[in-house]
């Protein structure tokens, strides 16, 4: 049968990363690759106590829930997050299937065909999934190291008039990099005065290898919450990165008004996220230390961070250049400019050791010399292997580009 598939069909692209996943699942390979916690950390015991409370009653976990979700939970979402310095109320969140689906359902009410989106360069390859799926119009805004360049958002604010600002402006995916805060009160400041919408993804957040006070800036969100304008800014987060990925809770906080429109698209997709699941969690939320299982995971990923980092330099590679992330799960590597790390994965493959090339987190004009590396689902004691592994294929390529020309 010949099926015709929907145009916004044919505009879906394989994630990258999923399919590295599904070729180094169950080999050999020492995967750098997939943005994958470490399930060793994953705390087991207290989420199996947590579900077994939900299920030791008369069976009304396992109904039916609201699309909004668990209002329990919602509170307990809402409370987090004034703590963490944007105030909201259980109306103005919504849980859903982890934070990848908010997003998908922020494109889905907000995206028509041709609207125009302003990124970051990198960013978040499967928001750019998201994104082209929905035909956005996707251009991107210049950037420095403290975040998107002011002066270039607010010509495009002003000429291409977007719907939408997509972000990760802390521990970005896939750079590792965070905005300084005036910039963020820049950038926030300039949509609420032309109107466009912020969809900031922090699903990284608060693994931070730091604790010193100010050292990480405010989110976008309560920069926008505590001013005295109108609120421009969507925030996202998710459980899968500080509980576990399986659970696939996430949350939109934002507007009573925009909640409902998601509710209503979030309807024709799901009913609902899990209802056990997010009852699981309020029951974990309320026994168990998040807080102290946090701090916890993150001195760990900083371990992991400084290993694969120190092993990194140690290779004396000339034009290797990274900078160090102050939190998240994801070092960016700029590699010499006659390096094409597309070209190059096959032979890392071969050599036993999988990254996600840098091109695929460019709407367009990728820097081909570039690569992101996890360094926290693999063992430290695999860690000096993986780099060294790479560093095999990459003299690889280059003795086979020299015979080549």
């Amino acid at each position: 049968m010949n099926i015709q598939y929907s145009t916004a069909a044919q505009n879906i692209g394989s994630s990258v990363v999923r399919e590295i996943l599904k070729v180094t699942q169950g080999s050999d390979v020492i995967s750098l690759a997939g943005g994958l916690p470490a399930e060793e950390l994953f705390p087991v015991e207290a989420v199996r106590a947590a579900y077994n409370q939900v299920l030791s009653g008369n069976g009304s976990a396992l109904q039916y829930g609201i699309t909004e979700g668990f209002t329990p939970l919602r509170e307990q979402i809402a409370g987090r997050l004034a703590r963490q310095g944007i105030p909201v109320n259980m109306d103005e969140i919504m849980l859903t299937t982890g934070s990848q689906q908010a997003i998908d359902l922020i494109c889905r009410i907000l995206l028509d065909p041709g609207d125009v989106v302003l990124v970051e360069t990198p960013t978040y390859l499967a928001a750019l999934q998201s994104l082209n799926f929905y035909r956005a119009n996707i251009h991107t805004v210049d950037h420095d190291s403290e975040g998107m360049l002011p002066e270039d958002l607010e010509e495009k604010l002003r000429r291409l008039k977007p719907k939408l600002l997509y972000t990760v402006p802390t521990f970005n995916n896939p750079s590792g990099a965070t905005w300084s805060t005036e910039r963020r009160q820049q950038i926030v400041q300039l949509c609420q005065r032309y109107g466009t919408l912020i969809l900031e993804d922090n699903p990284y957040g608060e693994l931070r290898f730091t604790s010193e006070p100010g050292s990480i800036p405010p989110t976008l969100a309560a920069i926008d919450r505590n001013s005295n304008k109108e609120h421009c800014v969507i925030y996202t987060g998710t459980f899968s990165k500080i509980v576990a990925p399986a659970l696939r809770t996430g949350w939109i906080a934002a507007t009573p008004e925009l909640v409902r429109m998601v509710a209503k698209a979030k309807q024709t997709a799901d009913l609902h996220s899990s209802a056990i699941d997010q009852r699981a969690l309020h029951q974990l939320l309320r026994t168990f230390d998040i807080e102290q299982h946090i701090a916890s995971v993150s001195r760990e990923y900083h371990s992991r961070m400084k290993l694969l980092s120190q092993e990194l330099l140690a290779q004396g590679m000339e034009g290797l250049r990274f900078r160090e992330p102050l939190g998240g799960m994801f070092l960016w590597l700029t590699l010499p400019a006659e390096i094409d790390t597309t070209k190059l994965l096959p032979l890392a493959m071969e050599q036993g050791v999988a990254f996600v090339p840098g091109e695929v987190f460019y709407p367009s004009h990728p820097e081909k010399n570039t690569m992101r590396l996890n360094f926290t689902h693999t063992p430290p004691q695999l860690v000096q292997e993986g780099v060294q592994r790479l560093m095999r294929a990459i003299v690889q390529w280059r003795e086979l580009e020299t015979a080549i020309l």
